[in-house]
């Protein structure tokens, strides 16, 4: 009348899944979840950047009026604003691509995300959760393998 003992097929299925589960751990590694980190959360703050210019970098007329409207910030003038904010956008993404400074990068896009956050879209928190997870990862981790932080020797 021991009912609390595994039987012989459950051990089975345990083991089979315990055995997937670290082959899947392998795979995707640091170095492979960083990458993809790196790459995701890049795509989202370039695409965003690219929004905001015509040509290299050239700011259009309705990003700054979208600073001054939608975006209003307390404390900075919404054509400072327009220009850290589009600049960041492209800076930070490529040395997250480049895995350089990635760790910087991060925190530097953590703190636009808590921006956005906090002062333009309180009610988008899922989608900045969603962010940050990423950008913690890529805070606590690096960049991984595949990296110019590696290349160089930097944590």
């Amino acid at each position: 009348m021991d009912t609390l003992r595994p039987t012989a097929p459950a051990i089975s299925l345990r083991q089979r899944w315990n055995s997937l589960a670290e082959r899947l751990q392998l795979l995707l590694n640091d170095t492979v979840l960083c990458l993809v980190a790196r790459l995701g959360i890049a795509s989202v703050f370039f695409m965003s950047g690219r929004t905001k210019v015509e040509g290299l970098l050239s700011i259009t007329p309705s990003t700054y009026e979208l600073f001054q409207s939608e975006y209003a910030l307390p404390l900075v003038s919404p054509w400072l604003a327009a220009h850290l904010a589009t600049y960041a956008e492209h800076l930070f993404p490529l040395l997250l691509v480049l895995g350089l400074f990635t760790r910087l990068s991060a925190l530097a896009l953590l703190g636009m995300t808590t921006v956005i956050e906090v002062f333009v879209y309180p009610d988008a928190w899922p989608t900045h959760l969603s962010w940050a997870g990423l950008l913690l990862l890529l805070v606590a981790k690096g960049a991984g393998a595949l990296s110019l932080d590696r290349v160089l020797r930097l944590r």
